[in-house]
């Protein structure tokens, strides 16, 4: 699904002003051939939750799983306030050019999770975290 799938609730449920600045990223960039493809958006608590339990099977602890899935309660994406984006051309562009939409990487390990950060439009992206444990937003 692309960011202007507005058929499919993970596109359609996203924050408005999210969806505005990723729809005209990718309008910008598109001439070059660059698709904006959204891997995961808006998801449901229930959804983030079983996402949470597979990262904790998978890498044996939730102290491990924080790393990279936050609570249904931490979550951004269940706000509708991330998107993680698909094909590395996309989140190449981005990383380049990101902040003239407001469009920022919040996370080292996850370079695909953007979320919206308005104020990069004029200072620039804020530093990131190592992963999402050393951000105070993701701590209940």
């Amino acid at each position: 699904m692309t960011v202007f799938d507005d058929a499919i609730p993970a596109v359609a449920d996203l924050d408005p002003d999210l969806l505005k600045a990723l729809r005209r990223a990718a309008t910008d960039v598109a001439d070059d051939g660059v698709e904006f493809y959204v891997n995961s958006g808006r998801r449901a608590p229930e959804y983030q939750n079983q996402l949470l339990r597979e990262a904790v099977s998978k890498y044996g602890s939730e102290v491990e799983a924080a790393r990279w899935i936050a609570t249904a309660a931490t979550s951004p994406h269940v706000s509708g306030d991330a998107v993680d984006l698909g094909h590395s051309d996309a989140t190449t562009w981005l990383s380049e050019h990101g902040a003239e939409f407001g469009l920022c990487p919040i996370h080292k390990n996850e370079p695909w999770h953007y979320e919206l950060r308005p104020e990069a439009i004029d200072h620039g992206c804020p530093r990131m975290y190592a992963d999402p444990t050393q951000d105070p937003r993701m701590q209940q």
